[in-house]
């Protein structure tokens, strides 16, 4: 490997002051690189040493500015071939040039800058190092003049992450002096380089490792190294001797080295086996180096969480790259629900008491609710240089966010708090690609333009980055790969999207597969190589989610296979959009959509307009995943004939909807039995739909016009015609009120055209309300099943009595809603909004209420038999009379609610908050109670026979009252969780545990 260096030292200057230390300075530095770097060097100025017959940097030689600029040509571009590394040291004068624009010199012997006679440009040296072909550069300037220190950025190129090694160092910030040591001929920043430089024992001294002794080193004057490094370590120094070096490789390779589907995050165990991104990490170093505000963006699976953690962040933690940054806050958080709270928490220190934390947290909160100016607060008062504040899946602001108001005020903080002069504050959000469409539905505080001008986009990763990320983290656990292995995985995942996360996964199979601390190509066969791999995390995957998001997720895996005509079946790109129905609306759609991308099993994207489009991860799914191979070959022909209804459906639209495109006679009915026969499988778009329906209504209308123009009738039955008539064409018109209002978010005039058809006794059934404002609407007895009203708002509606079995209230508002008597057997009520509703005797057996707000709603005699209240808020609701018989409370916060005579027979309360509740005489025989909080409840009289206490977590029974409590049967009952409650030698037990209990027998009755 070539090295060659170019150490300057001037001393002499006409027409500046001259120097002491640039000469003693260059000569120790020659002679180090020489002695323990294999670097040949060549000194400027040059002179000859008589006593000893050596080259040396002379002490009083002029050095032109033609002398050094052929010098560091002949480094950075030599004629012949270049060297693998260069190294330029300079110390002397710095100038600086302030006239409109600044710019830097470095000073050569008869520079005169009166005469207009500066030195060497480092612009000059800037577009040379970009020109350079050589690897690993390495620039150190230690140089002063008058005060002002030269500013070693403008002859930085910043073009990190192109795939060079660069080192720059200089010897202070832009505003110190340049000291010489005390008792010493040599500058501060060389006396530390000489220290640095010097190797300790037989292994080399890196420009990453010089730079922790910069950072270390601790002097009496106000001067401190500036520096930024990127790409690899550089080697610059080592000890040469016979013995063989320390082997520094971690021993333990009972550690996995690979992360499977997880992230790397910013910790040194997961730093140390991050490959594959170096150049990537360089670019964002170098963003935030220069700006406030970065956007890193890519499609699921490219890897954003982890480099912007393992790379970007652990590098700023470390401070080798970037002189300073490891003494910078950083701040990362994801957004959730509501994004400003999170903002705030990422304030809190975790190290602090609860009490300390809530208290902080109090305040964090209240300065962030003031928006910017708040948010600008509390980074002034940061005790550092610049806060980095990261925001990882910046995508949760619009899927877990749904108020909108929130979701603007938040935009509205972090992009108004950057709007500073010091930049003290650098923001960096990670979001997938695909969701740069929803940034651009708003103007969002110019969110979607300043992506556009901070954007790093996160590529797929090439083949030579994937050799690394195989063999490098073997490595480093002594882990051995068998070559033939790295070919084929590579092979086999190589130009495939997504594929970072599904190797990871492999790997992490085949490394608890391993074979004698070795990686082969014999178990990935076994296991079936990514393809395989891939097919069994998939089924794993659809098996555990629910009937309905199955019956969802089959519907997209066969809209993302593209069928073939005499050739394989491949894959096919769907606009997300696309994939919504009536049955399957958009809330569900973005939910499996998100859940299998997170699974890695499909691939978001965007097109060049900003429209989320789909992708299967890997046609390796649609031609070895049994499973949807079998759903294909079921619904080949049906999936034909629905692409063509489709296809018909498209263009009538882009046709302006002229009628002309309609279907009609034979066509039209066979159209309407296909719909009707896949109501449940494979439902149509919903254009496809709107398009039979304008068909269909196109059809009566033309009846209706030739029964008017055709027929002679008598008079009565004239009449007769003319009401039905006049009452179908009433009942259409009003339709098309409702399908004119179709996606306005609130509008009178459907809601009236809703109640006079409910009215009328028109049915609702599986009609899309989803997202509209239908508060106060009177919809009194109403036919909604299978309806969906996801995200709707039906503030205080009247739906006494209405038909709700099956429909979809995922996210809807209900505040004060009248429900009484409703009925919502099977509905999806995920977070709701129920806060004050009317249920009473309300039907919900079996609903999905997880995570719903339920607080002060009225639940008397309600029917919750089978019902899911996972996650809950049930406080301050009445529950008096109410059948919770099987239903699901794992979670649900019941804190102080009225439980009195409640039926909870075989309740999932699993976790659940029940503390101060009233439970007397409430049915709880064959529930799971494991690790609820029952302290401070009343469960005098309660039934708790064969009921679970400690089935996986014990339950907290502190000062619960077990007056004449039935735990005879309980299961998993301890005797120090009983003695934990109130009157609990009142309770009701079998003998053996009143014996373990030291209670005496109970008396013969």
């Amino acid at each position: 490997m070539s090295r060659d260096a170019l150490v300057v030292g001037i001393n002499t200057y006409d027409r500046l002051k001259s120097l002491n230390a640039p000469a003693a300075d260059g000569e120790a530095i020659a002679q180090i690189l020489q002695q323990y770097g294999e670097f040949q060097v060549t000194r400027l100025p040059a002179v000859k040493d008589k006593e000893n017959e050596t080259i040396r940097i002379g002490k009083q030689t002029k050095v032109s500015l033609t002398q050094l600029e052929r010098a560091i040509v002949q480094l950075f571009k030599p004629d012949g071939k270049p060297p693998d590394t260069a190294l330029l040291y300079f110390s002397g004068h710095g100038l600086r040039k302030n006239l409109g624009i600044q710019e830097g010199f470095l000073a050569t012997s008869e520079v005169n800058p009166d005469a207009g006679n500066w030195g060497l440009s480092l612009q000059w040296l800037r577009r040379l190092l970009q020109e350079s072909e050589v690897r690993q550069q390495i620039v150190i300037l230690d140089c002063c003049y008058s005060g002002e220190v030269l500013n070693f950025a403008e002859a930085d190129p910043g073009d990190r992450g192109k795939g060079r090694d660069r080192c720059f160092i200089a010897a202070s910030r832009n505003f110190e002096v340049a000291f010489e040591e005390i008792n010493s001929q040599h500058s501060v920043l060389t006396a530390a380089l000489l220290k640095g430089l010097e190797p300790k024992q037989d292994r080399w001294v890196s420009n990453y490792t010089l730079v922790d002794l910069l950072n270390q080193e601790h002097h009496p004057f106000p001067q401190r190294p500036i520096f930024a490094n990127s790409g690899e370590a550089i080697n610059l120094t080592r000890k040469w001797n016979n013995s063989s070096p320390v082997n520094s490789t971690v021993q333990i390779s009972a550690i996995c080295p690979y992360k499977g589907l997880s992230y790397f995050d910013c910790t040194e165990a997961d730093a140390n086996l991050f490959y594959g991104r170096t150049a990537l990490t360089d670019e964002l170093l170098e963003k935030v180096r220069s700006g406030n505000f970065l956007a890193v963006l890519g499609a699921s699976g490219s890897g954003k969480s982890s480099v912007v953690r393992a790379g970007l962040l652990y590098q700023l933690k470390l401070g080798r790259r970037l002189s300073g940054s490891d003494t910078w806050q950083l701040k990362i958080f994801r957004p959730g629900i509501n994004p400003l709270q999170n903002l705030a928490l990422a304030f809190v220190e975790s190290e602090l008491s609860n009490i300390e934390r809530a208290s902080q947290l109090a305040k964090a909160e209240e300065l962030i609710a003031k928006g910017a100016v708040g948010l600008g607060q509390v980074i002034t008062a940061a005790q550092t240089q610049r806060v980095v504040l990261v925001v990882d899946q910046f995508k949760e602001t619009f899927t877990q966010c749904q108020d909108i108001t929130k979701r603007q005020q938040f935009f509205e903080c972090v992009l108004g708090a950057l709007q500073r002069d010091d930049h003290k504050l650098s923001l960096i959000i990670t979001m997938r690609a695909d969701f740069f469409g929803k940034c651009l539905e708003q103007e969002y505080s110019g969110l979607a333009k300043k992506i556009q001008e901070h954007l790093v986009t996160v590529t797929p990763i090439n083949r030579e980055e994937l050799k690394t990320v195989i063999i490098k983290p073997a490595e480093y656990m002594n882990l051995a790969v068998e070559p033939e292995l790295v070919s084929q995985m590579i092979a086999d995942v190589e130009n495939s999207p997504g594929s970072l996360p599904l190797l990871q996964y492999t790997l992490t199979e085949l490394w608890q597969q391993r074979t004698e601390e070795r990686l082969t190509l014999t178990t990935y066969s076994k296991l079936g190589g990514v393809r395989g791999t891939l097919q069994t995390r998939a089924t794993e995957v659809y098996e555990s989610l629910s009937l309905e998001e199955q019956q969802a997720t089959k519907r997209i895996f066969l809209e993302l296979t593209q069928l073939g005509e005499g050739t394989e079946d491949t894959r096919r790109q769907v606009l997300q959009g696309d994939l919504v129905t009536s049955q399957h609306p958009e809330a569900v759609i973005n939910r499996i959509i998100q859940r299998l991308a997170d699974e890695k099993l499909v691939v978001t994207s965007t097109l060049s307009n900003q429209i989320a489009v789909v992708d299967v991860a890997h046609e390796a799914l649609i031609r070895h995943w049994l499973l949807l191979r079998k759903w294909i070959e079921e619904s080949r022909d049906i999936l034909r004939q629905k692409r063509k209804i489709e296809a018909a459906a498209i263009e009538w639209r882009d046709r302006r909807r002229v009628k002309d495109y309609l279907f009609q006679g034979k066509r039209l009915r066979e159209v309407e039995d296909f719909q009707r026969q896949q109501t449940e499988n494979l439902r149509l778009s919903d254009l496809a739909i709107e398009f039979i329906q304008a068909s269909v209504r196109q059809r009566r209308n033309n009846r209706f016009r030739s029964i008017a123009f055709f027929l002679i009738i008598p008079l009565g039955l004239s009449v007769y015609v003319g009401i039905v008539i006049e009452k179908s064409v009433r009942i259409n018109q009003l339709w098309q009120t409702v399908d004119t209002a179709r996606g306005k978010k609130y509008s009178q005039t459907r809601i009236q055209a809703l109640e006079k058809l409910v009215q009328s006794g028109e049915s609702l059934v599986k009609k899309d309300f989803g997202g509209a404002d239908l508060s106060n609407a009177y919809l009194k007895g109403a036919d909604l099943r299978g309806a969906n009203l996801s995200g709707a708002n039906l503030t205080a509606a009247d739906l006494i009595g209405a038909n709700l079995r099956g429909a979809r209230l995922n996210g809807a508002n209900l505040i004060g809603a009248n429900l009484i008597d409703a009925n919502f057997i099977g509905a999806d009520l995920n977070d709701a909004n129920f806060i004050g509703a009317d249920l009473n005797d309300a039907n919900l057996i079996g609903a999905n209420f997880n995570g719903t707000d339920l607080r002060g709603a009225n639940l008397r005699g309600a029917r919750l038999n089978g019902a899911n209240l996972s996650g809950a808020n049930l406080i301050s609701a009445s529950l008096i009379g109410a059948s919770l018989r099987g239903a699901k409370l794992n979670g649900a916060n019941l804190s102080g609610i009225d439980l009195s005579g409640v039926y909870l027979i075989g309740a999932d309360l699993i976790g659940a908050s029940l503390s101060n509740a009233n439970l007397s005489d409430a049915d709880l025989s064959d529930a799971d109670l494991s690790g609820a909080d029952l302290s401070g409840a009343s469960l005098s009289n309660a039934n708790l026979s064969n009921a679970y206490l400690g089935n996986t977590k014990y339950a907290n029974l502190r000062n619960a009252d077990l007056s004449n409590t039935d735990l005879k049967y309980a299961k998993n009952l301890t005797s120090e969780q009983v003695k934990s409650a109130r009157n609990w030698d009142k309770a009701i037990y079998n003998e053996h545990f009143r014996t373990k209990l030291g209670l005496p027998p109970e008396p013969a009755k």
